[in-house]
């Protein structure tokens, strides 16, 4: 398969997913594809040696695994960990409000976002439901409306003159509402938006109890560039690495491997991670004991079996942009199209340490894949990922790496079309790895 085949596979996984929630649900038609089965956290484990198996938490937090042949206190877990949320606008639960002769849709910002380039753009909204079933229990169903509903049309620059000097700002209670609709004296906004629902999903007005809805941008990927080297799309941070983690996972020489592999995607990377399914929880905590426990491990031997382990927390990186050379380290520029990136931070604000970093970089010469490294400005506030939270709680080795990105966190990101079929290369030679 060709580099830009594997981006088209991304781009097509991102237009897929626009919510977390869409995100694990589309990677688990994936899963099931390649024979894996649906584990249930309530029920018991029975796991067999060359088994494939996954986990979800709360619907956007999934954990894939395949239980190795090895011996697991002496190879360990072979561990991919990224994220399933990326920064944007949640739909507030009272949704519709009239402003005027317009009906507008409250949001709050999730994350950080780059708030300027959700302007002018055309979006939509997608989540999850919450609905009580005939049976009388809570179930929940995705949601997803394909044709753009909303937008944030900018003030004419006749009444911002300084926008171009000053830069777009957008008061976060007052200017970011989104408008939605001309406003009916037929219809009052709450009972408007509660129709909208239940028409998308079927369901009885009664039936519908809660929701989760994300803003999303209904523009498709694309490739761009003299030479369509580049390409853009939103969530690129963090779904491409998700992508990249789990076309690893699926690689059948990886799968033939006979190490115990997990690819771990967490919900609420962009919020902290401190939930019930975030990376700073008991989700992968749980589920490698589980595995252990059911390959009737002792408590210390699966301590020597995290001991033996390694993860590789994939997060992308800050391309060099040169229209804006201030922002960047002089000696530490990192370029698409270059290669995965070892991301290092003497205060911890990334997993990677030297030992670490050098393991990685063996695994890229495996690969022949190139390789490069990045270090913060030292008088701009660094970043973090799911590297030092994960590595910390279990006592797991792990390096912080990812694919060299432009305009992270905005609602329309870009990178190279070389770095993800090199990414995915890297990944492959990880959990093949015999040591």
């Amino acid at each position: 398969m060709t580099d830009k085949a594997k981006v088209q596979q991304l781009l097509d996984f991102i237009d897929a997913s626009p919510s977390p929630w869409h995100a694990v649900a589309t990677m688990e038609q994936a899963l099931l594809s390649a024979s894996f089965t649906r584990l249930s956290e309530t029920q018991s484990w029975q796991l067999d040696p060359g088994g494939r198996y996954y986990v979800v938490r709360d619907d956007s937090s999934i954990i894939a695994f395949v239980v190795g042949d090895k011996s697991l206190p002496e190879s360990g877990y072979k561990i991919i960990g990224a994220h399933t949320d990326s920064p944007g606008l949640r739909i507030k639960p009272h949704a519709l409000h009239q402003s005027g002769e317009m009906l507008r849709m409250g949001v709050e910002v999730y994350g950080g976002p780059i708030l300027a380039t959700f302007t002018d753009r055309d979006l939509s909204f997608a989540g999850r439901v919450s609905y009580r079933s005939e049976a009388g229990e809570i179930e929940t169903q995705l949601v997803r409306f394909e044709e753009s509903l909303l937008r944030l049309p900018n003030l004419a620059i006749h009444m911002n003159r300084m926008v171009n000097e000053e830069g777009l700002k957008l008061n976060k209670q007052t200017e970011l509402p989104l408008l939605f609709a001309m406003s009916s004296k037929e219809q009052m906004p709450d009972q408007l938006f509660s129709e909208l629902l239940v028409s998308q999903c079927q369901l009885l007005a009664e039936q519908v109890m809660s929701w989760e809805l994300n803003v999303y941008d209904t523009q498709k990927g694309a490739f761009w560039g003299a030479q369509q080297e580049f390409y853009t799309d939103s969530q690129l941070d963090n779904l491409a690495s998700c992508h990249a983690g789990l076309s690893a996972l699926l690689d059948e020489t990886a799968l033939q491997s006979g190490n115990t592999l997990v690819c771990a995607f967490f919900d609420h990377e962009e919020v902290g991670s401190e939930s019930t399914k975030g990376a700073d929880g008991s989700f992968l905590p749980d589920t490698l004991e589980r595995i252990a426990l059911a390959r009737s491990l002792k408590t210390e031997d699966y301590k020597r079996a995290l001991a033996n382990s390694f993860m590789l927390s994939v997060d992308m990186a800050h391309a060099y942009q040169p229209n804006f050379p201030v922002a960047y380290e002089s000696e530490h520029k990192v370029y698409v199209n270059k290669g995965p990136v070892i991301k290092l931070n003497a205060n911890q604000r990334y997993s990677s340490e030297s030992v670490s970093e050098a393991m990685f970089m063996s695994w890229c010469q495996e690969a022949n894949v190139p390789f490069q490294k990045y270090s913060h400005r030292t008088d701009i506030p660094c970043g973090s990922t799911i590297g030092p939270m994960t590595s910390a709680k279990l006592g797991i080795r792990s390096v912080d790496v990812g694919n060299a990105m432009w305009a992270m966190h905005s609602i329309r990101e870009s990178a190279g079309v070389l770095d993800h079929a090199y990414m995915i290369a890297v990944m492959q030679c990880f959990f093949k790895d015999q040591k």
